[in-house]
Formats: structure tokens, C-alpha cells, sequence
């Protein structure tokens, strides 16, 4: 007799079933065991990840080992106990209804019932658990596969707990997954570029495959269809319950955990009583955590990998101003959270500030964006000296070794070591404070010395300011290029610019400077070849920046500007108005400068005062002030620092001198010191202490 099509069928889908080795051996294995080991199997996942496809695997495996399975699709059965029994009935060739339990309580042979979307017949999700399936043979298996995780009663119910196996469905691992692409005849040279997009979704994949054999390669730059995006939205994320929902989704989608405060903080904090029932922050956040494609940690939740990129893709596509929105308002509380907390804390807020740039086409490739709970790096100890020296001497050769055991040794304090969580070395970052640097040090390194040179003659440091070399800086296994511990050091390089009072310079050598100028020009680090040099045969590329003419307020707003950028910058970006450094003379005179005018306030003079675009001024009023704000800001800050001398008893007379001469002057500094009743050179002499008093505080802060 002919074959069956439905057998045609059955082999066709299992000849292209890739994968799931681990869940298809604990199914065989439940199968062969004497007894059940468990009763209900759990499977759950998103939409797509391929839970049909493992019952129908499963169906295959019970074929093949003669076991009895039925298999019924949820969402042809209304959520009745009438109706689940009928369907039941029917799959199994019963004449009567009442006959399905009967039929099932006493099976003395394996018997597999497969109900596949479960989440279609929830209501009855109560009623199988205390009614139908305590009823069954133990000879009878019942696989569950369903989008939603179970709910609690299956996990907290003493006697359920160890009936019922949980099988959580993630996405194809990367092998599985470049396999599933090969058999799809999918070209080798395109597999990474899919799975950076997919991580291996299954459903995400199969789009892929049926768009690239419908339109051929130019079908790969599948990013940017909004035909696929809007096929994978339709599957992953049904059952939306409003226009909060979906922002609240965008919002988790955004950024790398989200908890309520946060998601408060992107959604523009709503007032509570003016959302609809059930759209407050408190429900939007728990209805998240319902949802099969969202996990949790000890920070917050989180989705998928494929989700997250879908969801990301597809509001940037369609609403890039929301977009853009929800990328502020994150920046926003992280900014605030940077100044709030210490230590690993610290790092965890930073490591969140810097994944918002994730999407950036220009930032991505040079990041590993899952640092999970990386630990901070750690001051290097004596017993670390052998193995990271051993480290450098392996990637860059004994005249360099030679070079870092040099600086150990006359620097031990700026030696950091990054560990594994076995706690052995990985990496190392080096910091050589060039102002302690001695002339003997500067000879000893021709990379210090070239740096030294360079800023003696273009960037010269005034008192009190720091000048840092990262002078070596690589992983154990793969040494600047990008992995985990590479970005484990980039991610310490901008909590020290961050949190180093007086950074005024800082120098980053490479190996391969070329590589990294893409995101090194993004990150406003300029190459600086003047300082470039050679040790042990090799050469080294120097990126520079300066602190002082884009501080580092200046710097996290220019870098927010380019966050959202959808197009990769081949070129650095147009000149922005710079700071200005000025010598201590200058800042002297400038001061002395403002003071004099500030009875007059709105006199066009004060536009020419070059504290207007100092460093000072510049994170008081904002980078992107305009001029007459850092004239506002100017005047405060001198009005204030003068103010700030009534706190101190002993300082009030300079307070006084001030105030008669600058803020409510008298006519001449004759009648200035009658008003104080104070002998004129009393008085001149209060009022040369007050101004010293002003400048040094000003300076002060200038520097740090």
C-alpha cells in the first residue's frame, strides 16, 4: 500500500530538528526508567523558541520505542473541563466520554499525553492540578508545554513539588545553531552576524532561513526589515494589554536590568492616580515578571536575549524619538546613582551606564556586554608580581616585562590585577602617575618619556593636577583584544576618570591602534603619534585625552549624544568649542577680573572674562550653555565663594571688605573703609586676604 503523507510529514520535520539533545535524553530516559521518575513534565518558554517542536520530537522518540503518546494542540480546546475531555476522547479512539478517565486510571502500560500551548487553556489550570491528573495511572506521563511559568501552586505545593519536572526552553546553542544554518544551506561567512542578532531563537533563525531563501544574501541585512521585526513581534509578545504594557517592555528591553524604581524613572514616573486600574508602576513591573521571556536576578528583571533585540530594533524603527526618550530618562538615573554609591556597587551602576550604548554600531563590536557580577579589580599584591609579569612577557616580549617590574617596583600603588572567580590573575591594568615620575623614570621608559615630552610642550600641568599612563593593560589569554576582562579594564579606566579629583591627562597605549580608533574617536580619545614609541622591536599607538578641556561632565553628555546615533562615524567629529587652561597668573587675574565687575552685572565686559570657558565654569553652568548662562554662572560663583566667608568668624572681616568694595560698593575705597571704621591700610590689607581667599578656593576647584 502507499505511504501516508502525515509519515512524509513527521520525517521531514525530525530530519530538521537540531538540537535539544539535553531535554530529548531526560524524555528517553523518564521513558526507559522501571518507574516514572516524574509525572508531569513542565516546558515552558516564549513564543517560537520551539516547544512544539520538541513534543513532536518527543512523539518521534515514542514511536520508536513503541510507547503510546497522544498529543493535543491547546488552542482547538475551549477552557471547559467538557470540552478538554471530549478532545481527549476523541485523540484517543474512546466511544464514550466518561470512559477518558476510566481509560487513563487504570493503564497498566506508559502511557505520554502531550497538550501543547497550554497557556491557551489556563483556567483549567487549576482544575487539572486537583482534579484530572491526580485521577491518572502513575504509568502516565503528561507533558505540559506552555509560554507562561507555571504557576505558584505547581512549585510551592509539597506533594507537586516532587511529581512534576520543570523544563525551562531557551534558545539553541551556538553549535546547534550554526548547524540549523548550514542545513538551511545559509553561507558560513554570514552565520555570526545572524546569531549577533538572533542568540540563537529558534523562530528568529527560521525567518531567517525562509527570508534568505526567498530574496537570496541581500536578504541578510534582516536588522533593519520591519517585515521580519514585525513577524517576530507578532509571535514573541502577544496578548499585550495596553499602550503601558508595551512601554514597559520597551522600557526592560533598553536597559541591561530594570527594577521599579527605574522603571518608574522611564516612564516618567507617573502619578499613580492617573493611570487606569492596573497600569501603575507597582502592576506594570509584576506583570512583567509573568512573562515567560523575563528573568530575574538580585538586581531586577530582565528579557531574553532575542527579545531584547526585537524589542529594541522595533521601537527604534518605529518610534526612534521614544527611543531616544527612554535612553535619557535611563541616563538620567544612572548619573544620579554614579554619585550615590562606592565600590562594586559603583561598578555595577557604571557597567549599566555604559550598556546603553550597546545599540551603537560604532561601540558594539568593542564590548563584552555580559559582565554579570564582575569583581572590582584589586590593588596587586607582592605573590601577583611573578604571574603578571609572566603575563607580559608572553604578549609583549622581556624589554617590556623588564619595563612593567620596573614600574611595580617604583609605583606598587598603581598595579591593579583583575581575577577569576577562582580568584587567580586574568589581567592587569598599570598606572603610572606621571607628575611622581622622576627625570631618572622618564629615561628608563621611552614610552614615559615620550608621553612627558608631549605634554611639556602641548599641554603643560599646573599645580595640583594629575597626569595618568595606563601603561600596560591586556588579558592573560587574548591580551588587548576584546573579551571580558578587556572590557573589565575599559570599564575601570572610566570609573578613574570619573572619580579622580585633578585628572587634568591621561595616556592609553596599543598595540594595534588602528583597531580601536573607531570607538576610541567615539569615546573623544584623540591619537596622539607625536608620543608614539618602540620597545623590543615593536611599535605602540598613543590615544590622549585632556580633562581639562572636555572635563568629565563635558565628556558623559558628548558620549549621550552620540548613544542613539544609528549611523557608524568613519571620521572624528566636527570641533566643538574647547576649554581653556589657564595658567595660575591667568586664573588670578580673571578672578580679580570678575570681581571688579560684579556691580555690574550685565556690562559687556564680562564676555571677554576667559573664566567663561574654564573648567570651572564650564561644569557649573553645563557643557552646551550658552553664553549668557556661564556669565550667570560665573557671577554665582564668585558671589557665593565671597559669600562663603561669613561661615567662619575669623573671615568675616575679609567677607566685609569684599562686600563694600565688589558686591554693594562705596564710592571709593577710602569711604569703603570709613563704612567698616577701619584705618585705610587695615582695610587694604583685609581686602588683599579676602580676594587670596576667593582665588584659592576657586583654584581649588578648578583643579579638582
Amino acid at each position: 500500500m502507499p505511504g501516508r503523507l502525515a509519515s512524509r510529514l513527521t520525517a521531514a520535520r525530525s530530519q530538521r530538528f537540531v538540537g535539544r539533545a539535553a531535554e530529548q535524553a531526560l524524555f528517553q530516559a523518564a521513558l526507559a526508567a522501571p518507574e516514572l521518575p516524574f509525572f508531569v513534565l513542565h516546558v515552558y518558554g516564549p513564543g517560537g523558541v520551539g516547544k512544539t517542536s520538541l513534543l513532536r520530537e518527543f512523539v518521534q522518540i515514542c514511536d520508536q520505542l513503541h510507547v503510546a503518546a497522544t498529543y493535543l494542540d491547546a488552542r482547538e480546546i475551549d477552557p471547559t473541563p467538557e470540552s478538554f475531555l471530549a478532545a481527549l476522547q476523541l485523540a484517543l479512539a474512546l466511544t464514550q466520554p466518561a470512559s477518558v478517565l476510566e481509560h487513563l486510571a487504570t493503564r497498566s502500560q506508559r502511557q505520554i499525553l502531550l497538550i501543547d500551548t497550554y497557556e491557551t487553556i489556563s483556567p483549567l489550570d487549576r482544575w487539572l492540578r486537583q482534579v484530572f491528573l491526580p485521577q491518572l495511572s502513575d504509568h502516565v506521563l503528561t507533558v505540559l508545554a506552555g509560554r507562561d511559568t507555571p504557576a505558584a501552586p505547581w512549585r510551592i505545593d509539597p506533594g507537586w513539588q516532587s511529581l512534576i519536572y520543570l523544563l525551562p526552553l531557551r534558545n539553541l546553542s551556538t553549535s546547534e545553531s550554526r548547524q540549523y544554518l548550514a542545513q538551511h544551506n545559509i553561507p558560513a561567512g554570514q552565520h555570526q552576524s545572524i546569531l549577533n542578532f538572533t542568540f540563537g531563537h529558534p523562530l528568529a533563525l527560521s525567518l531567517v532561513t525562509d527570508t534568505y531563501a526567498q530574496r537570496g544574501s541581500d536578504s541578510l541585512h534582516f536588522k533593519q526589515a520591519p517585515d521580519m521585526l514585525r513577524t517576530l513581534m507578532e509571535r514573541l509578545v502577544e496578548k499585550v494589554a495596553g499602550p503601558a504594557h508595551r512601554a514597559a517592555l520597551e522600557a526592560c528591553a533598553i536597559v541591561r536590568v530594570i527594577n521599579e524604581a527605574l522603571l518608574a524613572e522611564m516612564l516618567g514616573q507617573p502619578d499613580p492616580a492617573t493611570l487606569p486600574a492596573g497600569q501603575g508602576v507597582h502592576e506594570l513591573f509584576t506583570w512583567l515578571r509573568t512573562l515567560s521571556f523575563i528573568d530575574a536576578n538580585r538586581d531586577g528583571l530582565f528579557p531574553h536575549d532575542v527579545i531584547r533585540e526585537i524589542l529594541s530594533a522595533d521601537v527604534r524603527w518605529r518610534n526612534p524619538d521614544w527611543y531616544t526618550t527612554l535612553h535619557q530618562r535611563a541616563r538620567g538615573y544612572y548619573s544620579r546613582r554614579l554619585h550615590q554609591t562606592s565600590g562594586q556597587t559603583q561598578q555595577q551602576v557604571l557597567s549599566d551606564y555604559i550598556y546603553l550604548h550597546r545599540d551603537n554600531p560604532v561601540v558594539r563590536p568593542f564590548f563584552e556586554w555580559q559582565l554579570g557580577d564582575s569583581a572590582l579589580p584589586e590593588p596587586a599584591q607582592p605573590a601577583d608580581q611573578p604571574v603578571l609579569l609572566e603575563m607580559v612577557n608572553r604578549h609583549e616580549g622581556e624589554q617590556s616585562t623588564d619595563l612593567a617590574e620596573y614600574w611595580f617596583n617604583r609605583q606598587p600603588e598603581g598595579t591593579l590585577v583583575f581575577r577569576s572567580t577562582a580568584g587567580e590573575p586574568v589581567g592587569l591594568l598599570q598606572i603610572v602617575n606621571l607628575p611622581a615620575a622622576t627625570p631618572a623614570d622618564r629615561q628608563t621608559d621611552p614610552a614615559i618619556a615620550a608621553a612627558w615630552a608631549y605634554l611639556e610642550q602641548h599641554a603643560p600641568l599646573r599645580a595640583g593636577e594629575k597626569a595618568a599612563y595606563f601603561r600596560f593593560w591586556l588579558a592573560r589569554d587574548s591580551y588587548q583584544d576584546v573579551s571580558l576582562v578587556q572590557s573589565l579594564i575599559f570599564l575601570a579606566l572610566v570609573r578613574y576618570y570619573l572619580t579622580t579629583p585633578g585628572l587634568a591627562f591621561t595616556f592609553f597605549p596599543c598595540a594595534t591602534p588602528d583597531f580601536w580608533l573607531p570607538v576610541f574617536t567615539y569615546a573623544d580619545l584623540q591619537r596622539v603619534p607625536a608620543a608614539d614609541f618602540t620597545v623590543g622591536g615593536r611599535h605602540f599607538g598613543l590615544y590622549g585625552h585632556d580633562w581639562r578641556v572636555t572635563p568629565p561632565l563635558a565628556w558623559l553628555e558628548l558620549l549621550a549624544d552620540r548613544e542613539t546615533a544609528t549611523e557608524i562615524e568613519t571620521s572624528p567629529p566636527p570641533a566643538v568649542e574647547q576649554l581653556v587652561v589657564l595658567s595660575r597668573p591667568d586664573f588670578e587675574a580673571a578672578v580679580r577680573q570678575g570681581l571688579q565687575n560684579l556691580s555690574r552685572p550685565t556690562a559687556p565686559i564680562w564676555a571677554a572674562n576667559p573664566l567663561l570657558r574654564s573648567r570651572l565654569v564650564m561644569e557649573q553652568a553645563g557643557p552646551s550653555a550658552a553664553d549668557k548662562e556661564r556669565i550667570e554662572a560665573l557671577q554665582s560663583l564668585l558671589t557665593g565663594t565671597v559669600g562663603a566667608l561669613q561661615s567662619s568668624p575669623k573671615e568675616t572681616r575679609f567677607y566685609r571688605a569684599l562686600y563694600h568694595t565688589y558686591l554693594q560698593p562705596a564710592s571709593t575705597q577710602e569711604q569703603a573703609a570709613e563704612l567698616l571704621d577701619l584705618p585705610f591700610s587695615t582695610y587694604r590689607r583685609y581686602l588683599k586676604e579676602g580676594i587670596n581667599r576667593v582665588i584659592e578656593s576657586l583654584w581649588q576647584k578648578e583643579l579638582a
